[in-house]
């Protein structure tokens, strides 16, 4: 192959750079492909020019101006390959999912979106993470989620489960550092301050929600008419304290107090208002022991354990924030949904059953589900038995049967990601293939159909999941015992044959020691015989002289 120069290199690629921009124009009419052609060109040409000034610092000789490069300088190529952004995004869910779109310069922007959870560093927490964070990559709710966790120093040292979710570390508050107060819930409104004052945000409205949540579907204000100044909110109607003396002890106005909690979608503004006095009502209202009574404040312990959902209605109120209520955002499974109504949110905060099968998240307290390889809950009964002349009751049990299964899918995942060992793994129930449970994914409405469960036992104890592919799992096993066997037979014929080599070497030890004193006996007794046959013959020489 003839050499080439560096200046003739140098001639020889601006001449073959043809591709420009009248080129790029014939070639493709739709904008968004000519656009990727031209930014094509735009990387070839910019290592080109790299080569052009490194031959010219070399010596080479300057070569001649060229279109490709008053092309890549020129107005026309900025604006053809100016950065398009998404400027409408249209989300759709009839208990599916929502549609994408990418519209023109004068369409609407939509605002950007960040979800919030709180924790706690115990296992309790860790497997509740597990089954948000699935959902929420299921639910295809836009924006970035980060879960605030909340640990003193000491469980932080020995705490195992940072990769679950996206973090923010927070200081706990469980032990009120004033008071010694014993309170954990008040960590929510601690951390959500926290997160406000430390996290840098750069979205406009903030979704918060709570760990013992599964996501049915996206949560966004556009949707659901959140502005500022006017946040939505689930109903919680056993707040009574709104509608009485607990209400006009602590803020100052009374009226303005919302039943509200669960889900909260807030610009980022009124958050920023309201976060400490937040924390400081929860402060007040779990102060205020005189006021603890269930007919006052609706808390069936009477031991002021929703002092915290208080402290945000109290807060609100404070302001004069006043929600739009939603009740077709939430459900507890358990309960039977509304007609039409498309839930966005599971929160499984209270026992919920299904004929005789029940799932109570506080039974689950001091259970490791999540490093106990293949631990999962028990599962819900198939919902081919389920009664179907209640239609109510039938949609009820549907939802509960979802929401658990949802939680061991989770489960499955996350052990499968962590590569637990295939041989731990027993018969999964499956769904029929008739049952289907919509699940809500980002850029598309994908139902999933179950495959067939088979009715199981209720059981209290973690059990272990089964692999969906036993066949190959079983050939794998297969495989890795021939393997074993194969590497034992080869380590004994070694073992063997070293044996045999080392009995061999000791004989021909063993027979050379007996030569050599073999050898040495019958030289002796040579010598013994010759000295006597000279003194014979020497006898008899005499004999005859």
């Amino acid at each position: 192959m003839p050499s080439v120069t560096a200046g003739q290199f140098a001639k020889k690629k601006v001449q073959t750079l043809k591709p420009i921009e009248t080129n790029v124009m014939l070639m493709e009419t739709d904008p968004n492909k000519k656009r990727a052609l031209l930014l094509s060109i735009e990387c070839i040409n910019t290592l080109n020019e790299g080569l052009h000034f490194l031959h010219a610092a070399g010596g080479c000789p300057k070569p001649k101006w060229s279109r490709y490069l008053s092309f890549l300088k020129s107005r026309t190529f900025s604006e053809l390959t100016r950065p398009k952004y998404v400027t409408q995004i249209v989300f759709r869910n009839d208990k599916a999912a929502f549609h994408k779109q990418l519209e023109g310069k004068a369409g609407k922007s939509y605002p950007k979106i960040h979800t919030i959870f709180s924790t706690e560093c115990t296992p309790y927490f860790d497997w509740q993470t597990i089954g948000f964070v699935h959902s929420f990559n299921l639910s295809g709710q836009p924006g970035n989620v980060t879960r605030l966790l909340s640990c003193t120093d000491e469980e932080l040292k020995q705490y195992r489960g940072h990769d679950l979710a996206p973090t923010h570390y927070v200081p706990s508050m469980s032990r009120h550092p004033l008071t010694g107060d014993w309170y954990p819930a008040i960590n929510k409104p601690a951390a959500v301050l926290h997160w406000i004052n430390h996290a840098i945000i750069d979205a406009e409205f903030i979704v918060i929600l709570d760990a013992d949540m599964i996501l049915k579907g996206p949560i966004t204000p556009w949707e659901f008419k959140a502005e500022r100044g006017r946040p939505v909110s689930a109903p919680y109607d056993y707040l009574i304290g709104c509608n009485n003396v607990l209400a006009k002890l602590h803020t100052r106005n009374p009226q303005s107090c919302d039943k509200v909690g669960g889900v909260i979608i807030m610009h980022i503004e009124d958050l920023r208002n309201l976060a400490l006095l937040w924390l400081h009502k929860t402060e007040e209202v779990k102060a205020d022991k005189e006021h603890y009574a269930t007919n006052v404040t609706g808390d069936i312990y009477g031991s002021g354990w929703i002092s915290e959902m208080y402290g945000y209605s109290f807060a609100a109120a404070e302001l004069n924030l006043r929600h739009t209520i939603n009740r077709k955002i939430m459900i507890y499974p358990g309960y039977v949904p509304e007609p039409g109504a498309s839930y966005r949110v599971f929160h499984y905060g209270l026992e919920f059953k299904v004929g005789n099968w029940s799932f109570d998240k506080a039974k689950w307290r001091d259970t490791d589900m999540v490093s106990k390889c293949w631990a999962r809950f028990p599962d819900p009964p198939d919902p081919s038995t389920i009664d179907t002349t209640d239609e109510n009751a039938r949609q009820r049990d549907l939802l509960s049967i979802e929401c658990a299964r949802t939680l061991n899918d989770a489960l499955f995942l996350h052990h499968k990601k962590r590569n637990c060992p295939i041989a731990g793994l027993v018969t999964t129930p499956k769904l029929e293939e008739g049952s289907k449970i919509s699940s809500t994914r980002k850029l598309g409405k994908i139902d999933e159909t179950y495959a067939e469960r088979s009715n199981s036992v209720p059981r209290n104890n973690s059990e272990e999941l089964t692999s969906p592919i036993a066949k190959e799992q079983m050939l794998s096993s297969f495989r890795f015992w021939i393997v074993a066997l194969w590497a034992t037979s080869f380590f004994c014929f070694v073992a063997l044959m070293l044996a045999v080599f080392s009995r061999d070497v000791k004989r021909k030890i063993r027979g050379k020691h007996h030569k050599s004193r073999k050898r040495s006996s019958y030289s002796s007794g040579v010598f013994d015989s010759n000295g006597i046959d000279r003194h014979l013959r020497s006898a008899e020489i005499s004999e005859k002289l």
